[in-house]
């Protein structure tokens, strides 16, 4: 698995960022700043739509100046975008997502929910996006998380009134909060939310407006601001060393997979947000004005406020554990109020705090971070009391429900160590993220409704720790990791989780048949235990055929693989289907997958997905035989292309020369490759010079953003953001007579059926006379668009700028897009010319 190396330097500016897989070990500053927020009863929910959309200098403003309880909702994970550090895209992409956002939250202090919405890629309007979601379903999902987060503020990312005009997910994320805003308070609205929540009333809802909601800061100076609130969220953190505006760029900077490691930034920045529902504030900046948000807002809250506030007031930050017996008492409070929301809410995080003020470290560590159901796992159990308290541990329970007696006086800084083992159940489920344990629709994900809001699937498998503390019983839970050691990383951590006894892979997810020729298929078996026996087999569609029909799975070490390799036999004519490897041990078949998604950024992820490929019969024809590729921002392109028979070489930047060139039939350039390859600016001329002496280049996609080269064609071209978001649009064939339309394979509209997510993106709308357009096509309502797919001779060569998502439709096995690029690829090579 391909990593990416985060900058860490910035990672280091703050402490809450060791390492991602490492539990968290507060220095004496970040305890004093949760007291702070201890006495702080008040929530900021923040609505967006997907990863990245968060303004986190907002988020960071809410949680560290202002201290509340801020949570970031994200109606998507994201599964839509781009990935430009692996291959990870759909639904792999948005795992990795989910944890750069819990990455982001854990620099910023907020927490983070999600709705069951699937990001199906871009979209241009509300209508669109809410028909697909599922309306009623999404916004019952924010109805419910407004419900459970109990936010007093509401502040939506993107303006309501903008249908059309931007994302249509960004619009219908503040349509959907604006209408769930008059419905969490009403019982009739999804009243079996409450049977697990209750009703809850927001105070007021904002729209975090800016200078690019209206298109310039000058526009912006016009516009009357007395419905709206502005906020410096530039402060300076001295307990930090950080201003808000550092702390939020390292926060973004998470989003990695997205590009959006940036510099960070200092000094005053104003934040603008709208009154648009509620109480308003009546002049006041102050988000939660009238609201009581000190412990005078719960009954018999007073008592604990005047202990916590005399903390906070003379808080000792040479020895924090001096405030333990205060904090018990206020636990002791804490634990006979009433209000179960801010019950719940302060007991976790006071509990938090004695444990960071007594210096208390508690942990489980795993054999092994895989197991399998119905196996037992040694644990390594270490306690430690870092203070001068009087500290007993009174007993652990382990997952299987067993109490296991210790009463050992934790005397300050001797480390215990013993060894516990626990056996997982029969019927244990395997780990994965939950909204991908079943399989959804192209708009909405399936969620077992305890989990539905929740970030990602809790911790199962826990040890509770049952201390006293100066004659206070508190339970401790942690979860069950897997520590580690590598001589090049250091200490590491990685989560421990449940696996099947068998999975299987293909090593390829699609596979193309471009005449009737065999293919061997490898199928990789990894063990999730010792000693695995049995068989393997595959499903195939009818017309194709597979030989063996079964072979031997034998392997004695958990963890190994066996490779095993069947013959696939295409029939004579075009056809699609899907194949599914079947392990079979005892009476029970295996039929998912285990991915590994593995980064230094975020905690290692494990996920379970039906293990299947598709196999493809092409009817198609090609010229040339050897390609050069430049890669860009990260597609499969090569490996699609070296699946229909070419000879792909992936060049690299400073290779790029006349004498390397001349031996590649065509050039292909990568996704975004002008967007991200700095060096490509002085080889332009070389590419350019390549086609004039008869070569052929491929451009794919690039933004109008943030262009690299001086000129991305030999004449002139000017991208846009044009796009046709609807896979299932009309395509008019604009030059039938022109050769990339003809040769070798004859391109109908039947070649344009099946295409996945969209048709493309970012196309040009200005181009030279040189330039043919060869396709037309649109959204419904919208003009056509004729920039898709240019072609210009160039001397002796073609020069293809394509915006068609190929990096899309390679991947999903669509057959016309084979068949197209086929031809772009053989342009200049008609011998009959």
């Amino acid at each position: 698995m391909r990593k990416y190396l985060q900058f860490s330097i910035l990672l280091l500016l703050t402490s809450s960022l060791t390492l991602a897989q490492q539990p968290t070990k507060p220095t004496s500053s970040e305890i004093y700043e949760s007291i702070k927020k201890l006495n702080f009863l008040g929530s900021v929910l923040y609505v967006a739509a997907h990863p990245d959309d968060e303004n986190t200098r907002l988020i960071s403003y809410m949680s560290n100046e202002v201290k509340a309880r801020t949570g970031y909702l994200s109606l998507t994970r994201g599964d839509g975008g781009q990935n430009l550090i692996g291959p990870e895209l759909r639904e792999l992409l948005g795992v990795l997502r989910t944890q750069e956002l819990l990455a982001a939250r854990g620099v910023d202090g907020g927490e983070q929910l999600f709705t069951r919405a699937n990001d199906f890629g871009y979209s241009k309007h509300p209508d669109e996006t809410l028909a697909i979601w599922d309306k009623d379903e999404v916004l019952s999902d924010v109805v419910l998380a407004i419900r459970t987060f109990k936010p007093d503020v509401i502040i939506n990312r993107f303006d309501h009134r903008r249908a059309g005009r931007t994302h249509g997910h960004h619009t219908s994320s503040a349509l959907l909060s604006m209408e769930a805003f008059d419905l969490v308070n009403n019982p009739s609205a999804y009243p079996e939310q409450l049977l697990h929540t209750e009703l809850w009333q927001p105070e007021r809802l904002f729209y975090n407006t800016s200078w690019w909601r209206y298109g310039s800061r000058e526009a912006f100076d016009k516009v009357d601001k007395s419905n709206m609130s502005m906020l410096d969220v530039g402060v300076y953190y001295p307990l930090k060393g950080l201003s808000n505006n550092e702390l939020a760029s390292i926060a973004s900077s998470q989003h990695l997979c997205q590009g959006f490691g940036r510099m960070t930034q200092r000094g005053s920045q104003e934040e603008y947000i709208e009154f648009l529902k509620g109480n308003p504030l009546n002049g006041s900046n102050n988000v939660f004005d009238g609201i009581d948000t000190t412990w005078n807002r719960i009954e018999d809250g007073q008592e604990i406020g005047s202990i916590l506030l005399n903390i906070e007031n003379n808080f000792d930050f040479t020895n924090p554990s001096k405030h333990i017996p205060e904090l018990l008492q206020a636990y002791q409070l804490l634990v006979n109020v009433e209000n179960k929301h801010w019950k719940t809410i302060k007991t976790k995080e006071i509990k938090s705090i004695i444990e960071a003020c007594l210096g208390l470290y508690l942990e489980a560590s795993a054999e092994t971070n895989w197991a399998t159901a119905n196996e037992t796992i040694k644990l390594n159990i270490e306690v430690l009391n870092r203070s001068q308290q009087n500290i007993i541990l009174r007993s652990i329970n382990t997952p299987d429900d067993l109490e296991i007696s210790k009463e050992i006086n934790l005397k300050e800084n001797t480390k215990f160590n013993f060894k516990e083992s626990f056996t997982i159940p029969k019927n244990q489920k395997p780990t994965t993220p939950y909204w991908l344990a079943e399989k959804g629709s192209l708009g909405m994900y399936k969620a077992d409704s305890k989990f539905i809001g929740k970030p990602e699937t809790p911790r199962v498998f826990n040890i509770e720790f049952n201390v006293l503390i100066n004659k206070t019983p508190i339970t401790f839970t942690k979860p069950i990791v897997y520590r580690y050691s590598k001589p090049d990383k250091g200490e590491l951590y990685k989560p421990f989780e449940i696996i099947p006894e068998a999975t299987a892979s293909l090593t390829e997810k699609v596979y193309i048949f471009e005449n009737n020729q065999e293919k061997e298929v490898e199928v990789i078996v990894k063990a999730g235990r010792e000693n695995i026996e049995g068989s393997i087999e595959m499903a195939y569609p009818q017309g194709w055929e597979v030989y063996p029909k079964t072979q031997k799975i034998s392997i004695i070490n958990k963890d190994d693989i066996q490779k095993v390799t069947f013959t696939i036999f295409p029939p004579n004519n075009q056809n699609e289907g899907l194949i599914t490897p079947m392990v079979k041990i005892g009476d029970k078949f295996h039929t998912r997958e285990l991915v590994e998604i593995d980064y230094d950024h975020i905690p290692f992820q494990t996920v379970l997905l039906p293990s299947e490929s598709k196999i493809v019969r092409l009817d198609i024809e090609k010229r040339g035989k050897n390609i050069g590729y430049i890669e860009g921002a990260g597609d499969v392109i090569p490996e699609s292309l070296r699946q229909i028979g070419y000879d792909v070489t992936v060049i690299k930047p400073k290779d790029i020369s006349a004498e390397n060139l001349n031996r590649f039939d065509a050039i292909v350039v990568g996704i975004r490759a002008y967007n991200t390859i700095e060096e490509l600016k002085f080889k332009q001329q070389t590419l350019f010079d390549y086609v004039a002496q008869g070569g052929n280049m491929v451009v794919q996609y690039n933004t109008s953003h943030r262009i690299k080269v001086d000129a991305i064609a030999p004449y002139e071209l000017k991208l846009s953001r044009d796009r046709v978001t609807d896979e299932y649009a009309n395509v008019t064939l604009l030059a039938k007579n022109h050769e990339i339309l003809n040769f070798p394979n004859k391109i109908t509209s039947k070649d344009f059926e099946g295409w996945t997510q969209e048709r493309g993106l970012y196309f040009p709308n200005e181009w030279s006379n040189e330039f043919t357009p060869i396709l037309s096509m649109n959204d419904k309502g919208e003009t056509p668009k004729t920039g898709s797919l240019l072609v210009a001779k160039h001397g002796k060569g073609y020069y293809v700028y394509t915006g068609l998502s190929f990096f899309r439709e390679f991947p999903a096995g669509v057959s016309g897009a084979y068949r197209l690029f086929a031809n772009m690829l053989s342009l200049g090579k008609n011998n009959s010319n």
